[in-house]
């Protein structure tokens, strides 16, 4: 029997790069930016990531990803919800929820996200 997809939001596969800074004033240190990270999957609630960097659950994040059509940058914050370890630690998936429902950005991604799964 498959298993009923429960997401809200329409998700697309897409691999582009994704840089990640903690805004979470508990971490060490605060205002770190991991770059070269991937993401898996995109909706316009959250992304799914691949990172070298391990970062706990409930971390506040300032994200800048780059659509691939139209070429984009965007800007949105984010809060990690689940972790996943690969690979004996040295990699790691990641879900990350966005927190910013109303801004231009988020609106563009949506958009980004219609086009590409049509």
């Amino acid at each position: 029997m498959k298993e009923t997809e429960k997401r809200e939001a329409k998700r697309i596969k897409e691999e582009t790069k994704i840089s990640i800074t903690l805004l979470s004033k508990d971490l060490v240190p605060p205002g770190k930016t991991f770059s070269y990270n991937l993401t898996k999957d995109i909706s316009s609630k959250g992304v799914k990531i691949r990172a070298n960097t391990f970062l706990p659950i409930n971390a506040a994040l300032k994200i800048e990803l780059s659509l691939k059509k139209p070429r984009r940058l965007i800007s949105v914050l984010g809060k990690v919800r689940w972790i996943k370890t690969l690979y004996a630690g040295e990699s790691f998936e990641m879900g990350i929820e966005f927190m910013e429902k109303s801004s231009e950005d988020i609106k563009i991604l949506t958009r980004h996200i219609e086009d590409t799964a049509d």
